[in-house]
């Protein structure tokens, strides 16, 4: 029997890392999933007329231990994977699929859900019970209730496919990662490398028991290099590396995974009714269709593509003057870039990474949101956590209130993937006069400290952990009665706007002078310095800007334009790129078998939302600026209008109940640069 069937005997019913047998996991799921079916099973042999309560109410609160042990098993897997749990991934995703899909499928439960739906009048409800009736009805619809049965038969064999290489796209990714080291016993190659990374690469040679210097595609190691070594050779063999991933011919190769998931989904789309995936997914978007995603992205790219032409002729005639260097290369990039901006800015990565030691950004996070919103966060070192690396906080609200609790992982290590995410352990929600609080986890790749300094973050690594932590207020302060409609679990095109917005507090004065502190002086970052940061806000923005774009349109050819067909993923991949791209291609590497957001995770027909959110953060963040960025009572309206609100009403309806009207493209474009 599965442990996840009882309430914990925990602070806060946290999970009791401890007591789980990674190996029993699959029986645990096993317990979980039958106990679900238990529950389905009393809403399918109920006799009385079917009501909002005895089905909606009641399929909304069945299932929460498999709810609960997903999101730890999952939540592992990403963050503290191993061998066994990989294993155990391969054969529980399919079961899970199965189960989704006995539920979303069956007849009798469906027309109790129909009769709801068609027989309640929603005068009769609140606006929450609304939505989450609509929801589930159309949910039902679009998991292929209205199928025959052949047609029903189809799909779960897709679903159960398409888990099996979504989850295999993963594992490769990884396992290329971990696979690759650079090792360098010349020092003097390294010329140009930061002290502080150069000791972290000295360091790992020593764990490793290898002479020099270990240098990884982990993004601490990673970006260093690229950034600041001088030796033109090293810098083209990390990135061919990094670019190399899952595109080579061995065992972890993604291209077949690719052409696999993409037929699949098209194919599922059309079983549905739908032109494609995208136009499937969009249904339940704000952007609605990809018509309207295309017209968005050509509308910024017609602005940046020609500001970016002219900063990549701007780098190329500075690299040209620096270094005779007659074409620039993608391993180029970002070491003529760092030394650019600090020509024109005097600003450096390293010069400014005394100021933002990790603690104290972390800090400076909780010390705003604090001044905005009215919690505080507290550290309790026995709540139970994954990996020592791993801090648990407390949550509460200015009432004493317990709010939520935080799990903060901020290293790189072997079982974790890379990038930076904010997940969740529990959902919160509401039932028998109790409000169940939400656990959340904020999970990032950030260099660890060495024998003499604390973590030192660069500025991007800054904004990267206020990013995530905006994703984290959004799911700490939900207030809402259903777990489904709960924290982040909006349009997948409004989910990026609380993480996106908090990025802003990095760029401000005020902000700044309250966390922003020499690691050992306690000098709070010169003025010259925030000027700079400010200065450089937009620098080679036309770029950074048509780089987002071109994985918007990779993304739409993919979903929508490929019609389910892609006969070789680079060639496929280039012809995409054309439009957007600045520097020669690379024969040995290809984007689209790492492209883990759309392929493995949740942004398929979505990575335009980063920009979409982009209007909305720039336009609403405008508001703040008006009134003052710490003003509570703009906080208290955004926390009360958008972050407690979750998916209860239109994204747009609860953005007009905060700024008082829609938002304004022009606000991104102003704030970006490319007006002009």
């Amino acid at each position: 029997m599965s442990m996840f069937l009882h309430s914990f005997d925990t602070p806060h019913e946290s999970i009791p890392f401890s007591k789980i047998d990674h190996n029993l996991f699959e029986s645990y799921f096993d317990s979980c999933i039958d106990a679900a079916w238990i529950d389905i099973q009393r809403v399918i042999d109920n006799l009385e007329i079917p009501t909002f309560e005895n089905v909606i109410h009641a399929l909304e609160f069945s299932g929460q231990a498999l709810e609960r042990l997903s999101a730890c098993f999952f939540n592992l897997n990403s963050a503290e994977t191993s061998e066994t749990i990989q294993k155990t991934a391969q054969k529980v995703s399919p079961k899970l699929a199965k189960f989704g899909n006995d539920v979303a499928l069956n007849p009798v439960l469906f027309e109790k859900v129909k009769y709801v739906f068609e027989n309640t009048t929603a005068n009769s409800l609140t606006a929450e019970e609304q939505m989450l009736l609509e929801k589930r009805y159309k949910s039902f619809v679009r998991n292929g209730a209205l199928l025959s049965d052949s047609e029903k038969e189809r799909l779960r064999e897709i679903d159960e496919q398409l888990s099996a290489f979504k989850l295999k796209f993963g594992e490769n990714v990884l396992a290329e990662n971990n696979a690759y080291q650079l090792v360098v016993t010349d020092k003097e190659r390294l010329r140009g490398l930061p002290e502080l990374a150069l000791q972290q690469a000295q360091n790992l040679a020593q764990q490793k028991r290898i002479d020099g210097y270990v240098f990884t595609l982990d993004f601490p190691s990673y970006l260093p290099f690229v950034s600041y070594v001088e030796d033109r050779e090293l810098r083209q063999e990390i990135a061919i590396a990094a670019g190399k991933k899952a595109f080579q011919q061995n065992e972890f190769n993604n291209e077949k995974n690719v052409q696999q998931i993409v037929a699949l989904r098209h194919e599922r789309a059309r079983l549905l009714g739908y032109e494609s995936h995208a136009a499937f997914v969009l249904e339940e978007r704000m952007a609605q269709n990809p018509d309207q995603v295309k017209q968005f992205l050509n509308t910024i790219y017609d602005k940046a593509m020609e500001k970016a032409h002219r900063e990549f002729i701007d780098l190329q005639n500075f690299a040209q003057e620096s270094d005779s260097l007659l074409q620039l290369q993608k391993w180029d990039g970002t070491f003529y870039s760092e030394k650019l901006k600090q020509r024109l800015f005097a600003i450096d990565d390293e010069a400014l990474k005394p100021y933002f030691p990790l603690n104290q950004v972390l800090e400076g996070a909780f010390s705003i949101s604090e001044k905005l919103y009215g919690i505080t966060f507290k550290e309790n070192e026995t709540i139970e956590k994954y990996h020592p690396d791993v801090n648990v906080y407390e949550v509460f609200y200015e009432n004493g209130e317990f709010c939520a609790l935080l799990y903060t992982d901020f290293h790189p290590r072997a079982g974790k993937r890379q990038g930076a995410w904010m997940t969740s352990f529990k959902s919160q929600w509401k039932t028998n006069n109790e409000n169940s609080r939400p656990h959340i986890s904020i999970v990032c790749n950030f260099s660890e400290g060495t024998a003499d300094t604390p973590a030192l973050l660069t500025f991007n690594e800054t904004t990267t952990l206020f990013h995530e932590f905006g994703h984290a207020l959004h799911g700490m302060l939900a207030d809402t009665v259903y777990p489904s409609l709960s924290g982040t679990s909006v349009y997948w095109d409004f989910v990026e706007l609380p993480s996106q917005i908090f990025e802003n507090w990095c760029y401000e004065t005020e902000a700044l002078q309250t966390f922003a502190k020499h690691w050992q002086t306690g000098e709070v970052i010169p003025e010259h310095y925030i000027n700079s940061i400010k200065a450089a806000a937009n620098f080679q923005e036309g770029m950074a800007t048509v780089r987002q774009l071109s994985f918007g349109f990779l993304d739409m050819a993919y979903h929508h334009d490929s019609r389910g067909t892609v006969e070789a993923v680079k060639p496929f991949e280039l012809a995409v790129f054309e439009k957007t791209a600045l520097y020669p291609d690379v024969a040995e590497n290809c984007m689209s078998v790492s492209f883990s957001h759309i392929f493995n995770g949740g942004y398929s027909s979505g990575y335009y939302s980063y920009k979409w959110a982009e209007v909305l953060d720039a336009d609403a963040f405008g508001i703040f600026k008006e009134h003052g960025i710490l003003n509570r009572t703009i906080g208290e309206r955004f926390k009360n209008e958008i972050l407690s609100k979750g998916g209860t009403v239109h994204p747009m309806e609860l953005y007009k109940a905060f700024a008082g009207r829609e938002p304004r493209v022009e606000a991104l474009l102003e704030r970006a640069g490319l007006l002009n």
